[in-house]
């Protein structure tokens, strides 16, 4: 990956396709059954939250993207990002768990982030269920804080 002045930042940008196995492009239609798959084995599915939906939605306009990395032909790590106008937010952030402790954890967000700050957030943000208390220190090194906010929602259409 390259670099771009982002001002006084520096964020990495996306290398141009084709990707070399371990660089992250935005998915393609191929590669969503694997991505299911991937979020799947992470354990990041929920029976409420359909993920080929949420990938549709993602892929659907511009403030909203996921980002894959691929290893011997397979998608072995992901980062849905998305820009709600004010912050850049993280989801779906997964490795294959034969690969995690490779790198591919810390290269997913980095490429999330430089896909965020390319589309102006100044402040990127991610939620962690209270349940994957053990990712809790992967963020801490990565530069992410406790908000110290309590993050509510409720369901506005039936499920």
């Amino acid at each position: 990956m390259s670099t771009v002045s982002d001002g006084e930042r520096l964020a990495p940008v996306l290398a141009a396709a084709p990707a070399a196995d371990g660089e992250f492009v935005e998915i393609t239609d191929a590669d969503v059954d694997q991505v299911v798959e991937l979020w799947q084995a992470c354990g990041l599915t929920r029976p409420w939250n359909d993920p080929h939906v949420d990938i549709a939605e993602a892929r659907a306009g511009a403030a909203s993207t996921v980002l894959i990395a691929r290893a011997g032909g397979r998608v072995v790590a992901s980062a849905m990002a998305g820009h709600d106008g004010h912050r850049g937010w993280l989801y779906y952030v997964a490795v294959a768990p034969d690969l995690q402790g490779s790198g591919l954890g810390r290269a997913a967000v980095v490429a999330a982030e430089a896909w965020l700050v390319a589309r102006g957030a100044r402040k990127i943000q991610l939620m962690v269920r209270t349940t994957n208390t053990g990712v809790l220190g992967f963020y801490e090194r990565l530069g992410y804080a406790d908000q110290e906010c309590t993050v509510l929602g409720r369901w506005v259409e039936p499920r």
